[in-house]
């Protein structure tokens, strides 16, 4: 039979303890030192954000892709910059150097105006990202953003010293604890057990007062009190032999009387066992019966659990299907949304082509002109006749390039207006009739490659508070529904747009002269993907879109109104957001 030893299975309880202790205490000192590393890296992230911001934000501002470039190359090659990555105002990136965190566009929150900490578990990527925010003549606009990324390698190589210093040190202490350990259990516990062992296997049955244990040692202690108890035992199994003896007489006459009342019951069980084995029989009948129906039942239990199981799957698969599509249509309007900017951007960016050709053409003659003056000037060839035609032909072309270049200021300056309202969405005081005036400038494009005519009726000195992203969107998607089905069939077609304000509300009438609807399209006009242009790409989500941000932005209503072949006229009023 194999022994246990007590001394060894206490003494590997014991380190066991100490053991995942040391573990424990070692493995928050290393998840401490890693956080306060961490702190201290962020600490350096934010300190180099204020110093890189100023010059990162004028070099997005002005457009100078070369000059953040170079600023994110020189931070790039700080140890602890593993990644950068530069954004635009319209969240393009401009540069990406180094790693980059992947972010679920869905999930993450907007986030464009604050600054925010960046974390990744999985990917062992940490940072800050923040806004480039660009004052100019009192106003700020947000130009773009950066996001300054480190990683856990960063960390690690910082605490690598100090790690391996906890770990030496635990395993130091360890070994000196084991060996003192084992020292003093063998000494204190092992040996005496042993010698107690030796002098218990010395017991004689016969003559048990032979084998009491003799004293190993003067102290008192837990073995000498075993010591004692066995002493005790012997005494006593002394006196119990004594006892046993006349016991044993006593048994023999006891056992002569036993027998007698033994007889009687036997006879007794007899008669028992007879009454006992026919109420068993009936309940075995019984038994089977409620057997029976308790297979029933299980069965009854079992199919009504399947048939509910059934209905929570199909009912968790409904539930999932409703979140996927309704999470499909918002992510299709918010598409939807943007689809207007995009094509003003593409139609702006070719429009400004014109002015800046121009612009280059001028300065390339103006360049030729100087350079042949400066070649009659080094041959000695001026005249006062060679002096006015360079003063002539200079003045023209300095004139044409300041108005071309005047040009393509206003094209940019306005859809720049309108693409950072209809970006950020914010509140702000506007100029109606100023605004409306921007909207149309940047729709330009559109309009000069036809024949149609937009005309506005707006006092001037109209100024509320509002949302001017929302009605630069509902705008431009009235405009461009015009164009696109109002005039379909239409050369010179005229919009026409009056806006009045009565009682702290604003009221927007907007009326063409295009085709009309039915009164059965009316009914569907503002229904999400009903259009009548299917085949051609339209997705049905423009005027839903319209009647979603006068209702739910703008706290207004909207009403439409047509008769076919006489054109579409909307009523659209929303407050002041000064008096809400």
């Amino acid at each position: 039979m194999k022994i246990t030893s007590i001394s060894r299975k206490l003494l590997s309880k014991v380190l066991s303890v100490y053991f995942i202790l040391t573990i424990s205490v070692t493995g928050v000192q290393i998840i401490a030192e890693y956080f306060n590393t961490k702190s201290h890296i962020n600490s350096e992230l934010l300190t180099l954000q204020k110093t890189i911001s100023g010059s990162l934000t004028r070099a997005v501002w002005e457009l100078n892709t070369q000059q953040a470039v170079d600023i994110s190359e020189g931070l790039i090659a700080i140890p602890m910059i593993k990644g950068i990555t530069v954004t635009d105002e319209a969240k393009n990136v401009i540069t990406q150097l180094g790693e980059v965190l992947s972010l679920n566009p869905e999930n993450s929150p907007n986030r464009d105006n604050e600054h925010y900490i960046i974390s990744s578990i999985s990917e062992g990527l940490f940072g800050h990202s923040f806004p480039l925010i660009f004052e100019f003549s009192g106003r700020t606009t947000t130009v773009g953003t950066v996001t300054l990324l480190s990683s856990n390698d960063v960390i690690f190589s910082r605490i690598e010293v100090g790690i391996y210093f906890l770990i030496g040190n635990a395993i130091v202490k360890t070994a000196f604890l084991i060996l003192l350990f084992s020292l003093a259990f063998n000494k204190l516990l092992t040996e005496p057990l042993q010698a107690l062992t030796n002098q218990m296997k010395q017991l004689d049955l016969h003559d048990p007062d032979a084998s009491k244990f003799h004293r190993m040692s003067n102290e008192t202690n837990e073995l000498n009190v075993l010591e004692d108890a066995y002493n005790n035992l012997i005494d006593e199994l002394i006196e119990f032999k004594d006892k046993l003896a006349l016991s044993q007489r006593e048994t023999n006459l006891a056992n002569e009387k036993l027998d007698e009342q033994n007889l009687l019951l036997e006879q007794e069980v007899a008669r028992k066992t007879s009454t006992l084995s026919s109420t068993l029989l009936r309940m075995e009948v019984q038994q089977k019966e409620m057997l029976t129906q308790q297979h029933q039942l299980e069965a009854e239990n079992s199919r009504r659990s399947k048939t509910e199981n059934t209905l929570i799957t199909t009912n968790k698969d409904l539930k999932n299907s409703i979140m996927e599509l309704s999470k499909a249509q918002d992510r299709l309007l918010e598409a939807e949304k943007m689809s207007s900017l995009g094509q003003l951007s593409a139609e702006v960016s070719h429009e400004i082509n014109t002015p800046i050709g121009i612009s280059i053409t001028s300065i390339s003659y103006l360049a030729d002109i100087l350079n042949k003056l400066q070649q009659d000037i080094n041959e000695q060839k001026l005249s006062k006749r060679t002096i006015d035609t360079f003063i002539e032909n200079a003045q023209h072309s300095v004139a044409l390039l300041l108005n071309n270049l005047q040009r393509a200021a206003e094209l940019i300056a306005s859809f720049k207006q309108v693409a950072v309202d209809q970006t950020n969405d914010k509140i702000r005081l506007i100029s109606v009739a100023k605004y409306l005036d921007e909207i149309i400038q940047s729709l330009h494009p559109k309009l000069k490659k036809t024949n149609h005519h937009v005309k506005v009726d707006c006092d001037p000195h109209i100024e509320i508070y509002t949302h001017p992203g929302a009605i630069a969107q509902i705008v431009i998607n009235l405009i461009i529904n015009s164009i696109t089905h109002g005039f379909a069939d239409i050369n010179r077609g005229i919009i026409s747009i009056k806006i009045s304000a009565e009682a702290q509300r604003l009221v927007m009438i907007y009326q063409d002269n295009g085709v009309g609807v039915s009164p059965d399209q009316l009914e569907k006009l503002f229904m999400p993907f009903y259009t009548t242009k299917a085949d051609k790409g339209n997705t049905g989500l423009g005027t839903h879109i319209i009647q979603n941000l006068v209702i739910d932005t703008l706290n207004g209503s909207i009403d439409a109104n047509s008769t076919l072949g006489e054109g579409l006229s909307y009523r659209i009023t929303f407050p002041d957001m000064r008096y809400t």
